[in-house]
């Protein structure tokens, strides 16, 4: 079944970028002369999605103004006779279908990925999460599916991290399942390392059924109040039909400082 829709939450504060989060969207920050989040939206394009959920709240709105047409742009550009960068504007609105959910109060990522019950329905779809940009021959988005049309129910990407940080990420036990691929067996979110079946950590690019949306409604919450999408994972995990993939490329951690200029750094083409 092609993987037609998308979901990418992006509702958070970007507390890591304040004072400059208060008035611009984290995801608008520049790699060159594309923001981050264009990155995202075109990976996911790739891979054959249509239609992308973005999830917001009050003042990422500058992220919807971002794909909508701009007339008053293009007919400056046209006046100035700059039109080499018209295509680059004109393009933006057309890459996908685009729908905009708001997340009133921010209830963690199973809550956010919730939010787009509606407009996903009974299909598969992937969830991309903006802070992680990934540069790779083959988008990591298309491997997940690649790794998806073979059968498999869910499939997460994956990364080996450092020891020292495997109490930042869900983390997971698994066992082989092919050639960089392995069966979920359960899902732990944020361990201590004594605590950690393993260093394979949760990347952010997911491609859920639509069984993952019943799991979430009945998910509780945790001590912050906040619903989190690996505790829906480890369930689903349950069932025998969650795979990760050792995705192949360079993940760039954009949702901090140091890992937006790294990005900058490897990517801008100036």
């Amino acid at each position: 079944m092609k993987i037609r829709k998308a979901v990418i939450p992006a509702a958070g504060y970007g507390t890591r970028f304040l004072p400059a989060t208060k008035v611009v969207p984290k995801e608008l920050f520049p790699i060159g002369n594309k923001p981050a989040i264009q990155y995202i939206v075109e990976e996911a394009v790739q891979a054959g999605v249509q239609e992308i959920v973005f999830i917001t709240s009050e003042g990422k709105k500058l992220i919807e103004d971002y794909f909508k047409p701009s007339p008053p742009l293009e007919a400056f550009l046209k006046e100035k006779d700059k039109l080499d960068l018209l295509p680059r504007i004109e393009a933006l609105p057309s890459l996908a279908q685009f729908h905009f959910v708001n997340q009133p109060v921010p209830k963690g990522l199973g809550d956010a990925v919730l939010c787009a019950k509606e407009i996903i329905g009974n299909e598969p779809f992937l969830v991309l999460l903006p802070d992680d940009v990934i540069w790779s021959r083959r988008s990591c988005c298309q491997q997940l599916s690649d790794t998806y049309q073979e059968g498999r129910e869910a499939v997460i990407a994956l990364e080996n991290v450092l020891k020292d940080r495997v109490s930042l990420y869900g983390i997971v036990k698994t066992k082989p399942a092919g050639k960089g691929v392995h069966l979920i067996q359960s899902v732990i979110e944020k361990p201590a390392l004594e605590e950690a079946p393993s260093t394979l950590a949760i990347i952010g690019r997911y491609l859920l059924p639509p069984t993952i949306f019943p799991i979430l409604e009945k998910t509780r919450p945790g001590q912050l109040g906040e619903i989190q999408l690996a505790d829906a994972l480890h369930k689903l995990a349950g069932r025998g039909e969650t795979f990760g993939l050792e995705f192949q490329g360079k993940r760039f951690d954009v949702g901090e400082p140091q890992g937006l200029v790294e990005a900058n750094l490897a990517l801008s083409p100036f």
